[in-house]
């Protein structure tokens, strides 16, 4: 939506993030090691043996009776399709995935090991081999073999399905088939969230946990049904809130499993408001409308209304909808409760390395402030007036990549709408937000969606202070603006080409800056022609 006067601008949200094997990130789905024997050593006496077997003895050997043929047709089959896409095809038609499958929960150790390490190389890369493994009952088999107290099995098992969730055609059904269990045995007890409240992870612990937030993290960016299904799950954000506030408590920000988790919570955070019980929207929102049908009343404390007189009816019945949310938060309440918005902030704060944990963290805040919602002005007054945020954001807009810009610059956009004092902010944020505006040809541009968001955040400023508009003038931002809005060489540029337009026209109702803009060469057809 468009942050022009007279019009109500929508609130920009984050979008959910797409499956890590498909989005660029620098993470893609985790292979088995190319041979080991649970124990990370090399399979020495079974290499020099694959000199005499090929794929169909293989495959052969994982219905023999002997455990120790077994894990030979298995550790053929893991060495072979490493990196060999031919083989993994190969492999699928010669019937190995309903034999490996049988073999996920054998009475022999090694063989479930190698069988499951078999399996993680086969699916890697491969959707058909994945299609195939959750036809054979896999899911299932593979739910039953994660209650093995076996680290090195549960490893296999993680990986397996972390690289399942990175096919979209079936993260609806993981999710179905996978969260509870997968909660239980692992997120609970490995976050620190149950028993001592510290997280106590041996390395193998480190990596299946590491290995299930990243399952987590996939499934999160499927379908609305699948985002219902993982806040609900009792246990599952409790968990990522638990591991990353006691991560941050002992210096561990930058932690890949951080990252996972704070990705998660991100994108349970997309649509939220929409997408929430409504009877917890309720509770949010309150019962009082106007005759327009908009909410009316603001929190007050530290949310201190501009206009006491007109709002003090509304005191005390705002006091206790804040304390009530406040306390005790349980599963998906963390989504929107007031304590996030801190730990999001301390994120931003000391997370100096791992640029996708801090464009996570302000992806989900622009997530939980956006819209035209009573309770996203809270969250976004609690950021601006408690947290202090914009400090922290703006440090990372001045070094910030196009994808961490356009989180950064959304949840700047809400925060701008929401923001009690203007003034205030706009000495805070206009110079920093003009300086990444394009000004001639040969400047390096931010995407155009970022374009669009800075523009709006000074649209929201401008049409309420002044000093706005003064900033502007003073740090150059003409001169962008009417760059920008000059060019219209495709729709992206149009569309910020329209805003650059709007803005301006808003600037020319500022009587007391004409003389400036005179000054500068500009007359009143620049800023009011379309």
């Amino acid at each position: 939506g468009g942050a022009f006067l007279g019009l109500g601008e929508h609130g920009s949200r984050a979008p959910s993030v797409r499956s890590l094997a498909e989005s660029g990130h620098h993470l893609a789905e985790p292979r088995a090691m190319e041979m080991y024997n649970g124990h990370g050593t090399l399979l020495g006496h079974h290499t020099g043996g694959f000199d005499d077997i090929d794929l169909p003895s293989a495959v052969k050997y994982l219905i023999a009776s002997d455990p120790n043929l077994q894990v030979l047709g298995a550790a053929y089959l893991q060495h072979k399709c490493y990196s060999d896409s031919s083989a993994k095809k190969q492999a699928r038609s010669l019937q190995a995935m309903p034999k490996l499958v049988k073999l996920f929960n054998s009475p022999n150790q090694e063989v479930q090991r190698h069988a499951t390490g078999a399996m993680r190389n086969l699916i890697y890369d491969n959707a058909e081999n994945k299609l195939a493994l959750v036809e054979e009952n896999g899911i299932y088999e593979l739910m039953r073999t994660l209650r093995e107290p076996d680290d090195e099995l549960r490893k296999n098992v993680t990986g397996i399905l972390w690289n399942l969730s990175s096919s979209d055609n079936l993260k609806d059904r993981l999710a179905r088939d996978t969260l509870e269990q997968l909660t239980d045995l692992v997120l609970v007890p490995l976050s620190g969230l149950g028993g001592s409240g510290v997280i106590q992870q041996n390395p193998s612990e480190a990596e299946i946990f590491y290995n299930s937030t990243g399952f987590l993290r996939n499934l999160s960016s499927a379908s609305q049904q699948t985002r219902q299904k993982m806040r609900e799950c009792h246990g599952l954000v409790d968990s990522m809130i638990h591991y990353v506030n006691s991560s941050l408590e002992v210096g561990k920000s930058e932690d890949k499993s951080v990252e996972n988790a704070v990705c998660v919570l991100r994108n349970l955070s997309y649509r939220l408001y929409d997408e929430m019980p409504p009877s917890s929207l309720q509770r949010l929102e309150g019962h009082r409308r106007n005759a327009g049908g908009t909410v009316t009343g603001e929190l007050v404390g530290c949310f201190s209304p501009q206009s006491k007189k007109a709002r003090e009816h509304y005191l005390n019945a705002d006091i206790v909808t804040f304390t009530e949310v406040s306390k005790d938060p349980k599963g998906m309440e963390w989504l929107w409760n007031p304590q996030i918005v801190g730990i999001y902030n301390r994120l931003l704060q000391r997370c100096e390395l791992n640029k996708h944990t801090t464009e996570a963290a302000s992806g989900a805040l622009q997530n939980i402030t956006a819209g035209d919602r009573r309770w996203a002005g809270v969250l976004s007054r609690l950021a601006l007036e408690q947290e202090r945020i914009l400090n922290p954001v703006l440090d990372r807009v001045r070094t910030a990549d196009h994808h961490q810009l356009r989180s950064l610059t959304g949840l700047i956009r809400n925060l701008s709408r929401h923001a009690r004092n203007k003034d205030e902010m706009s000495t805070k944020v206009v110079s920093h937000l003009i300086e990444k505006l394009p000004g001639s040809v040969g400047d390096k541009a931010p995407p155009a969606d970022v374009i669009v968001n800075i523009i709006a955040v000074l649209n929201n400023l401008v049409v309420e202070s002044p000093m706005a508009a003064r900033d502007i003038v003073y740090f150059d931002g003409l001169r962008k603006l009417f760059f920008i809005k000059k060019r219209r060489d495709s729709s992206d540029n149009e569309k910020s080409s329209r805003a650059a337009a709007s803005l301006l026209g808003n600037m020319w109702q500022y009587t007391k800056l004409h003389r400036d803009f005179k000054m500068k060469g500009y007359r009143k057809e620049d800023f009011l022609s379309l």
